[in-house]
């Protein structure tokens, strides 16, 4: 045996028994003669003191530098009086050092790992190797591993098996790009990597599997924004013979099971909202509830102004006029109110009107606001008390299509919650259900809200008369403002499935080139079905109040989709690609 303990396991109940451990050196610190090591390992830290008496082991000591390996034999004692570090796992006890074997030298790290530096994130993912070994970065992948053990027992005891899907297969049109892979023995063809399981677990369950789950590679290949990875992984769960109801509990059971057991939290039942009401009142769907801030529609105060800003949105079927009440906000100064202004245009805003309200009681005279001249008084009045306006307070106004409207306040609320502080609570899970089918892009044409396998909650005769106000059985669990996962009821039938395909503008033809197995598959006694997937590096980022996904995946991408460690992607040699049957453009060998 290298090792009897690990450092961070060490404690009181060892005192005066010999061990041993192997780690790296952390801190070398000289007092008064004798020279104390702190040694790390996975598991935490352990003081190793060693005095001049032994010469040799001494002489070793002194030698040392950060990031050593070393294994050191020695006696576990009570530290002194006064000594003991309450922030350290190991922290009553230290090791009186006997031997001391240095089994490999470091240069000097390219950061300092036994004080907090701010080096850039490109130097930490370059050297990936070395900025795992901090604490904290050890801590948040220990945890992970702890997540999806949780996650793992529970499946299994409510009778999921954990079958692996392929990674090589066909490209789908699933939103996103797909990876292409170029296949040597079928010139010119491709595979693709998955964006999800998404085929192969509905096909599981028309081969009568009942209940399935993995935890499962995805790829898309798609302009990064701050939080995507090029890969990431999902927990995949799929089952038959189950409705909405059962797999929201079964899920919900899942996430309240993980957090009571990982973070001793008691999440408590999920309240349930649908769609219309969350885009309604928070403009998106994914609400942040421990954020009390709410959108309030005043479009019917103002249908009738001279102000075109808000009579015309007010007017228009597919326009939305809604007010946000800020507490306390009349306070603000101008440049915040600008600031904000800028804000909202990021989400296509024109402007950001607001009233600050400062003494009710004196009706007009109390309020502060370069639009109040163009209100009527009594609707002011209506409008005021919709939204609960108080003294002191200020309401910002939306005015434009609906999706603007929704956009551009609803991330105002959330950000305006952080900024003042506003939150109520730790904890906010919740479902979001009763899901459009499809959206509309701007030239009219629809596309699958969720994808196109998702069951809509009518009829195919149905749906193809209305298919813009068709709900889907589709819901999303969403934790303070963050989609954990999200899942539906697929189609089971041949026909519905086809008239969804129709809708969306896919040919016959198409059907039966890309999806032609799944429609065989439906022919031949497919169960009612459905599922759901957490993506589990968003899920580790909560619970770990990570600031981004990078933190809780081993060896991430940068955001330009590269491996800055091991220079991936890179160039592949003539030759390779020859037998691949791909040659380059020109102007890319000159770049």
């Amino acid at each position: 045996m290298m090792r009897t303990h690990y450092c961070g396991q060490l404690n009181e109940t060892l005192a005066d028994q010999e061990i041993t451990l192997c780690g790296w050196v952390h801190r070398r610190r000289d007092h008064g003669g004798v020279i104390f090591l702190d040694i790390r390992d996975r598991e935490g830290l352990a003081q190793v003191v060693f005095d001049p008496d032994r010469k040799d082991t001494f002489a070793m000591a002194d030698s040392v530098r950060s990031e050593y390996v070393v294994r050191i034999r020695g006696k576990v004692r009570a530290r002194p009086e006064g000594a003991v570090n309450p922030n350290m796992a190991s922290g009553a006890i230290e090791v009186l050092g006997y031997e001391l074997e240095v089994l490999n030298q470091a240069e000097t790290p390219p950061f300092p790992l036994n004080e907090y530096s701010d080096v850039g994130e490109e130097t930490r993912l370059r050297y990936r190797f070395i900025d795992l070994r901090r604490p904290e970065m050890a801590a948040k992948l220990k945890l992970r591993s702890q997540i999806t053990s949780s996650v793992r027992r529970y499946l299994d005891e409510n009778g999921f098996l954990d079958v692996e899907t392929p990674i090589l297969t066909r490209a789908t049109p699933e939103g996103a790009r797909d990876y292409l892979v170029p296949s040597r023995t079928h010139p010119g063809h491709f595979f693709a990597l998955p964006q999800s399981p998404q085929l192969f677990k509905q096909l599981l369950m028309v081969s009568g599997f009942d209940r399935y789950y993995q935890i499962a590679k995805c790829f898309r290949d798609e302009d990064l924004r701050a939080d995507r990875q090029p890969e990431f992984t999902q927990i995949d769960i799929e089952t038959s013979f189950l409705d909405e109801a059962d797999i929201m509990g079964l899920t919900e059971g899942m996430i309240r099971q993980l957090f009571k057991q990982v973070l001793d939290v008691d999440l408590g039942e999920f309240p349930h909202m649908t769609y219309e009401e969350a885009m309604r009142r928070y403009g998106s769907d994914k609400p942040d509830l421990r954020n009390p801030l709410e959108l309030v529609d005043v479009a019917d105060q103002l249908a009738g102004v001279e102000f075109k800003v808000f009579s015309g949105p007010a007017n228009d079927p597919k326009g939305r006029v809604a007010a946000l009440r800020v507490p306390g906000g009349a306070s603000m100064p101008r440049k915040q109110i600008d600031d904000y202004t800028k804000f909202v245009g990021i989400y296509g805003a024109k402007g950001l009107a607001y009233i600050k309200v400062n003494e009710r009681a004196k009706g007009l005279e109390g309020l502060q606001s370069p639009i109040v001249k163009f209100i009527p008084e009594d609707n002011l009045e209506v409008i005021l008390d919709r939204v609960g306006a108080v003294d002191g307070d200020l309401v910002f106004f939306g005015a434009d299509k609906a999706k603007i409207v929704s956009e551009a306040l609803g991330a105002l609320r959330i950000k305006l919650g952080h900024d003042l502080d506003l939150l109520t609570s730790t904890w906010a899970p919740m479902w979001v259900v009763d899901f459009p089918m499809f959206e509309e892009s701007d030239d009219g044409s629809l596309s699958a809200l969720h994808h196109p396998f998702t069951a809509p909650k009518c009829s195919p005769e149905e749906l193809q008369a209305a298919p813009a106000t068709a709900l889907s059985r589709a819901y999303d669990m969403v934790l303070n403002g963050t989609e954990l996962g999200g899942g539906s009821i697929r189609i089971h039938r041949k026909e519905m499935q086809q008239a969804v395909f129709n809708i969306l503008g896919i040919s016959p033809e198409e059907q039966q080139e890309k999806f032609g197995f799944l429609l065989d598959a439906l022919k031949f006694g497919a169960p009612p079905h459905g599922g759901l997937a957490f993506g589990l590096d968003r899920l580790v980022m909560l619970v770990t109040g990570a600031q981004s996904i990078r933190e809780v995946i081993a060896f991430p991408k940068t955001q330009s989709a590269a491996c800055v460690m091991t220079q991936a992607p890179g160039l592949v040699d003539s030759k390779a690609l020859r037998e691949l049957n791909i040659r380059l453009r020109e102007q890319t060998k000159v770049e």
